[in-house]
């Protein structure tokens, strides 16, 4: 039997599924900054009622924050597909060019330490940012 209980209820069962994900899966559910939540709720909402992409959102700071989670959070609130990967997992130009071919339109593409791009992929980055 499933429960949305705690993981510490002492009411569990042994062998009892808990019905929450680990990760927050939608903006009521992440624990963050309120005001630059309901901006971000905002920005979905108008969005999705232009039946446009989001614009760029650029997510900073330390590891472990959520950042990752937020941006999974902003792709299933608008209803499209999330790939991530790591800046330095991206040597070549051309391995960005191959993420960004395989992107479906409105996509959400979340690169973890974007800072450590190198120079000359970066120049990829800027035309697929203007279309």
């Amino acid at each position: 039997m499933a429960r949305d209980g705690d993981i510490t209820d002492p009411e569990r069962q042994p062998g009892e599924t808990i019905d929450r994900a680990l990760r927050p899966t939608a903006f009521d559910d992440f624990t963050g900054q309120q005001a630059a939540k309901a901006n971000l709720k905002i920005f979905v909402a108008a969005a999705r009622k232009r039946g446009d992409a989001l614009d760029h959102v650029l997510l900073s700071g330390p590891p472990g924050l959520g950042k990752t989670t937020l941006a999974q959070i902003l792709s299933r609130e608008m209803g499209v597909g999330f790939r991530a990967t790591s800046g330095p997992v991206i040597a070549k130009a051309g391995d960005l060019a191959a993420l960004l071919t395989n992107l479906e339109p409105r996509d959400v593409l979340f690169i973890d330490e974007i800072h450590r791009l190198p120079a000359h992929v970066e120049e990829i980055l800027y035309p697929a940012m203007e279309d």
